[in-house]
């Protein structure tokens, strides 16, 4: 492992020198920090630990390739790194341990999430993107295995769209798409197909990514020959190696504790990927894992003694100091001083942290026990309230959660007494949760100025006599329109391309915009949802498309996890203003009519859910989303492009509010609330209805997730006294979801007259066919039946039993 040292005309030897031991010394702080994190967890001062210990060295030398304006995409294990790019130091890594919500102090998460978990600041505090060229930037982890892949993927394709598409002003993006996108994995996460979409996509897009695979050989305490076949990720992967006629990766295979051997690998990837635009595998084999996986378990119960051994011998941070001792770039002393100082130093900023993140509760502690005190002295249950003060005293580092509980208690035993004491605790009780619940609860959608819900309607206008056409051609003609104001703007899915997918709705705009701003891609539903991410962090104006409602569920996963969190987790940090475009519902079988509505909008709370029931309306909400910078699902009735719709005269310029329903049509007797493709059977519906004396009030709830802000349901109930909730969903989905809203938010419960109602699908995926979905979805009988059973329980003299 002796090298031959060349200081060259750039660089002096002792300015080497000082690299090398910068980087020891980073090293011996991450180690030392996982050290002590273990012990933290264990001692119980933190919930759960794991750390980056035994990937300290090609960490480094990942950090030594990475420049101003690059993304990272990463998991768990890379606070060396984050470390060595002075974006993490050890305080901020023992105040994410202990979840502090002080973001001045966590800067990573204010302990929304686990340690471990690293991500950068895109945004100003008025929302507004920073210059991302101007620093080094990480997306916001997750913790999925592989989560990180699909994001990935984007972010890297992002420096090509800004290298060679026209027109984007990329002032704070890019600098001609030389930024590289850095990923990591664990080899044991490589088994999962969201690493392998990923690596098959990049290929095929030939996209600036570098992969960075830390082989330990284990995943928890599964070894690598149950994981991967032939134990070797880029043995199975050489089919993707380049070659003189075939573009496809770069393949590096390096050991983890070969300091000089990772810092060529790292600058040879990094100039590959950064000019050529090729993707790059880095396999980092020979690692170890000193501490096991986490805190939950100890990997001496699975690992060989010869194994453990053999980590020991091989520990990267051991055999980086062998090194520089045997180059003669520091001495005995000097190491050990230098280890002697950082440990003091780790053991301080731990003692710091704890400190801190203590002194809130323990102040606020101090106020509570005198708030007890004289509850209790002017209680009829002073016993009880003293023991609960008396417990809280006792407690010497008290959580948030101990405040709020011993309070909270002490209050239930002044039930039905009335004193200054009581109120004062009351009072306290309700402050201290107002100011303590945004910590936690804060910035699930956005909250600066250009709220979607904000942007104001703009109804469409029309000629004297519009011309009546199929709805596909009102969205072709809106998109076009977007897309010639907005440079940025970019769509992208499964035959979205060259026929304008498969309902024409983009027909011809890729010969108008280019491949690469209206683009196919292969059949890889969560990938897509991926581009989108990574391409919206980047400050492009993304539109993914699934091709139906069906298939969104291969990427519901990286929208649940990834898109719906990502705000809420970087505390309003980062943003991905991705708009993913899908269809759904009344078509004909299980696999193109299925409605996963239910799952949606509880899966995807951070996302907008919109449900137009014709094109216009569709057309309008991708209108009023380009306006503002929040993510959304728009799914459009698949039913409806080839129905006739009066063609707008203010494409482009419309604009369907976010956050309301429309009154469809005004009635007396009862309201009839669905969205979609099914509110046009509801429409048919209500005429029939009026010939047996029934007038409904129809409603539109076209937005899901925000529903009703206004709160005009509830309003119609109160005229109506009457509710049924119709949707083509699996029983207790998306209809209960209104319900609850309706009847609890709104507090439409007291106009009630009759009991409030939904009718759903049958609980099974629709049959196929026409007569499958007669029998699977609601159908206009099954509506008409409902309601008419509805009016019959109220007045049977008017409304005689019908079946």
């Amino acid at each position: 492992m002796k090298v031959k040292l060349e200081t060259g005309d750039d660089i002096s030897f002792e300015d080497f020198r000082a690299q090398i031991l910068q980087d020891y010394e980073t090293a011996v702080i991450s180690r030392e920090c996982s050290i002590l994190g273990r012990r933290e967890v264990l001692t119980g001062k933190a919930k759960f630990g794991i750390f980056g210990d035994g990937k300290e060295l090609p960490q480094l030398a990942m950090a030594r390739a990475f420049k101003d304006g690059d993304f990272r995409s990463g998991y768990y294990r890379d606070q060396t790194f984050m470390m060595a790019l002075g974006l993490l130091k050890p305080k901020d890594f023992f105040h994410g341990l202990y979840a502090t919500t002080d973001i001045s102090q966590e800067p990573m998460s204010a302990g929304r999430q686990m340690g471990g978990h690293f991500g950068t600041y895109s945004l100003n505090e008025d929302g507004s993107w920073k210059y991302l060229t101007k620093q080094k930037n990480s997306s916001p982890d997750i913790s999925p295995t592989a989560g990180q892949m699909p994001r990935l993927l984007g972010l890297a394709q992002a420096s090509k769209i800004y290298r060679h598409v026209e027109g984007i002003d990329a002032e704070k993006f890019s600098v001609n798409g030389n930024e590289v996108a850095w990923g990591t994995i664990g080899n044991a996460s490589t088994s999962e197909g969201h690493f392998f979409e990923t690596i098959n996509a990049a290929g095929v897009l030939q996209v600036p990514m570098v992969v960075s695979v830390w082989d330990d050989k284990y995943g928890i305490s599964v070894p690598a020959q149950y994981q991967t076949t032939k134990e070797d990720i880029s043995e199975i992967l050489k089919g993707f190696q380049r070659d003189e006629n075939n573009p496809g990766y770069e393949i590096l295979k390096v050991k983890g504790w070969d300091y000089t051997a990772l810092i060529h690998t790292y600058e040879n990837a990094s100039d590959i990927s950064r000019e050529e635009h090729v993707p790059v595998l880095i396999h980092v084999t020979e690692l170890t894992q000193p501490q096991g996986h986490s805190t939950s378990g100890s990997h001496e119960r699975y690992k060989s003694e010869e194994r453990l051994e053999w980590e020991k011998q091989y520990d990267c941070n051991k055999k980086f100091r062998s090194w520089i001792l045997e180059n003669n770039i520091a001495d005995e002393d000097t190491l050990t001083d230098l280890e002697k100082k950082i440990k003091k130093e780790v053991r301080l900023a731990k003692k710091e942290a704890w400190s801190e993140f203590l002194a809130p509760q323990k102040e606020a502690k101090k106020k509570l026990v005198t708030l007890l005190d004289n509850a209790a002295q002017a209680s009829n249950n002073k016993a009880f309230i003293s023991k609960i003060k008396n417990d809280l005293i006792a407690i010497d580092e008290p959580l948030k959660k101990d405040l709020a509980s011993k309070a909270r208690k002490a209050l239930r035993y002044m039930i039905g007494e009335k004193s200054e004491a009581k109120q004062v605790l009351s009072d306290w009780i309700s402050s201290y949760i107002a100011k303590e619940q945004p910590n936690y609860s804060s910035h699930l959608y956005k909250e600066t100025e250009g709220k979607a819900t904000e942007i104001v309607a703009v109804s469409p206008t029309y000629d004297e006599n519009p011309e009546q056409v199929d709805g596909r051609i009102i969205l072709r003609d809106n998109f076009d329109q977007l897309f010639s104001r907005h440079p940025e703007a970019l769509i992208f899915g499964e035959d979205s391309g060259a026929i304008g997918d498969v309902n024409q709705g983009l027909e011809g705009l890729q010969k108008k915009y280019g491949k690469l701003r209206v683009a196919d891609t292969g059949i890889r539903e969560a990938t897509i949802i991926g581009q989108g991410i990574g391409l919206a962090l980047r400050g492009l104006r993304p539109i993914a498309e699934i091709q139906y409602l069906d298939y969104l569920l291969y990427g519901l996963q990286t929208l649940s996890d990834d898109l719906a969190t990502l705000l809420y987790r970087s505390v309003g940090k980062q943003k991905a203003p991705l708009i993913v475009r899908t269809r759904g519902h009344r078509l004909e079988g299980i696999w193109h009519s299925g409605s996963q509505m239910g799952a949606v909008i509880h899966l995807l709370r951070g996302m907008y859910i919109l449900t137009p029931r014709n094109m216009t309306q569709a057309a309008g909400f991708y209108n009023t989303l380009m306006k503002t910078d929040e993510p959304a699902l728009i799914v459009e009735s698949l039913n409806g492009y080839r129905l006739k719709e009066p063609i707008p005269n203010n494409l482009g310029e419309h604009c369907t509010p976010i956050g309301k329903v429309e009154v469809m049509r005004e009635g007396s007797d009862i309201t009839l609330l669905s969205y979609g493709s099914t509110l046009r059977i509801v429409m048919e519906v209500a005429k029939e209805l009026l010939e047996v004396g029934i007038d409904a009030e129809v409603i539109d709830a076209q937005s899901l997730l925000p529903f009703d802000i206004e709160g005009e349901v509830g309003k119609s109930v109160e005229k109506t006294n009457r509710l049924l909730v119709i949707d083509e969903d699996v029983p207790g989905g998306c209809s209960a979801y209104l319900l609850q809203e309706v009847i609890e938010k709104q507090g439409a419960y007291r106009f009630l007259d009759s009991a409030p109602q939904t009718l759903a699908a049958r609980p099974h995926r629709p049959a196929y066919g026409t007569d499958g979905d007669y029998f699977s979805k609601p159908s206009a009988e099954d509506i008409f039946e409902k309601v008419y059973r509805i009016m019959h329980e109220a007045n049977p003299s008017d409304y005689p039993w019908l079946r």
